[in-house]
């Protein structure tokens, strides 16, 4: 079961997190960025779900800068909310707990970033922007809006065709300028459809098709 830890960011600023380790072989961690509503359980669901891949995976909670343990309900006024936290906290702040939490795990082998929504966006930077293995990107919502940056290391993204936040001609404008990204559109999903706790948004087929491929992705990319 994925536990709550404490990091130390570079700048000495302490990031609250999820962790879940493989209880046998260890071939990599992975970086997990949560959407707008902040660290919730289902954060601590995905750690668990790596780990039983053999990835060991930290979940840190950005919000820890504006105050600690801040999660938002789903749902428009979570949103909202999360919009401001976010707004909150600098790029610098961000990077810097990002890496923190990559360093933590770079003793137990290629180390991979992820994020969803929101979360799927800052992944998207930091996979430009800090020295990932690789990058398992779910639905962000502002990559569209940041094709100044390119991922430096091999990345799987994933859409739905009916995400309303990141339309098709948006996936097709990322594809475009991103030949090397392999993004998988995945039919009959919207905007967080990996999520359960999202219960209107939750597309369970998806979410499996989703999962598979993103396994094989970093088992693959990280040579196990």
């Amino acid at each position: 079961m994925a536990q709550r830890v404490t990091i130390e960011a570079g700048d000495g600023h302490e990031i609250g997190a999820w962790r879940a380790d493989p209880k046998v072989t260890t071939i990599g961690g992975i970086v997990v960025l949560h959407a707008v509503f902040g660290l919730t359980d289902h954060m601590g669901d995905v750690c668990d779900a790596w780990a039983a891949e053999g990835i060991a995976a930290i979940a840190p909670s950005l919000y820890d800068r504006v105050s600690p343990g801040i999660v938002h309900p789903y749902g428009h006024e979570g949103v909202e909310a999360g919009r401001q936290s976010y707004m909150a906290i600098t790029e610098q702040q961000i990077l810097t707990d990002i890496e923190a939490c990559r360093a933590t795990l770079s003793a137990l082998g290629p180390v991979a970033i992820s994020g969803f929504c929101t979360g799927g966006s800052w992944a998207w930077t930091a996979s430009a922007k800090l020295p990932f293995d690789a990058q398992v990107n779910f639905y962000g919502s502002h990559v569209a809006q940041r094709l100044d940056q390119s991922p430096i290391c091999p990345s799987l993204v994933h859409y739905g065709d009916g995400d309303p936040i990141v339309p098709v001609p948006d996936i097709e404008k990322i594809q475009t300028a991103n030949p090397d990204v392999l993004i998988r559109i995945h039919p009959g999903a919207g905007h967080a459809f990996f999520n359960p706790g999202q219960v209107d948004a939750h597309h369970p087929g998806a979410s499996e098709a989703a999962w598979r491929l993103s396994v094989d992705f970093l088992h693959q990319t990280f040579g196990a």
